[in-house]
């Protein structure tokens, strides 16, 4: 079924936030098949917690639209133990440069949020209308807290002013360009960079933190970004929207795949007294599947991509 265009992408500007990093890289590639201008800056040159700067920037580039993919991000130690900079980076972050959207006209943005903006023991698979029905899981309320405070400033901002502004809930992510900090990274980039060192040390053993039960759904990001341009395009309307796969696995089940891939040979063995976070994690997707999108890669196949991307590209993986 063709779908209504919302946002037509071509002769537009789009400013990409957060370019560098896994999802922002993601994005980049599938505009390059867009026929539209793609604006980006670097570190160097524009602090995103600088709501002064962003805005002055915003209204040198004039871009048609905005896809903020910049956030502070990481795995279960990382959101459990660094709260602060959770919390307060990404609210400076997304604060600037929502605000500063606002400020200079851009036609349309688009915030990302994350599946941890559900109740921890939400109805599974999680629907959008879940959101603030229930207790978040406590090692990452704090980034949670961050971005359902950018959905309801997108929200605020529509009711307020009328602005096409939108917000999209990705599921787990991993692909190329994933952080792969041995104490930072979320669970995908984790054990692939794990399983790589086990197999070129000749380990016997390999630790996985947690009971391996928790249930998880994983989208490799490359079907992310297709997905967020399709919402780019498609997508006017308040409520959040999830982009996932639907389809669940256990990190048990997870980890005996990536050993299968890495062709490393030693033993699993989980560290019991280690968090397990929510004991389960999957989302609903009917509202974007309703907009004529699915995903593409399945698991084991985002799996092996990624696994060799990460082995291939060791100068610029982000250790």
């Amino acid at each position: 079924m063709t779908q209504s265009i919302d946002f037509e992408l071509t002769g537009k500007k789009i400013f990409v936030c957060g370019h560098k990093g896994m999802v922002g890289s993601a994005i980049m590639r599938r505009l390059a098949n867009e026929n539209c201008t793609i604006v980006t800056a670097e570190r160097s040159e524009l602090d995103l917690q600088d709501d002064r700067a962003v805005k002055e920037w915003l209204g040198a580039a004039r871009p048609d639209a905005v896809i903020l993919a910049a956030a502070k991000v990481g795995g279960i130690n990382a959101n459990d133990t660094m709260p602060v900079r959770f919390l307060l980076d990404n609210l400076r972050i997304q604060n600037a440069v929502i605000d500063g959207a606002f400020e200079q006209g851009v036609s349309k943005l688009l915030f990302l949020g994350s599946s941890c903006i559900y109740p921890v023991h939400a109805e599974q698979p999680m629907a959008e209308e879940s959101l603030l029905t229930g207790a978040l899981e406590a090692t990452n309320q704090w980034y949670a807290i961050a971005k359902i405070t950018g959905i309801k400033l997108c929200q605020a901002l529509r009711k307020q002013f009328g602005v096409n502004f939108i917000s999209a809930m990705p599921t787990n992510l991993y692909g190329p360009h994933d952080n792969y900090h041995p104490t930072e990274s979320h669970v995908v980039a984790a054990l692939i960079r794990r399983f790589h060192q086990a197999k070129l040390e000749n380990h016997d053993d390999l630790l996985i933190w947690g009971s391996g039960k928790p249930l998880r759904e994983f989208l490799y990001v490359d079907d992310l970004a297709d997905g967020l341009v399709h919402l780019l395009r498609h997508y006017n309307d308040e409520q959040p929207i999830n982009i996932g796969t639907g389809q669940e696995v256990s990190i048990k089940q997870l980890a005996e795949m990536l050993k299968d891939v890495s062709g490393w040979q030693g033993n699993l063995v989980f560290d019991v007294t280690r968090p397990d976070g929510a004991p389960r994690k999957v989302m609903r997707n009917d509202r974007i599947h309703a907009l004529g999108w699915q995903h593409k890669t399945e698991l084991r196949n985002g799996l092996e991509k990624a696994f060799a991307w990460f082995v291939e590209n060791q100068r610029v993986a982000r250790l």
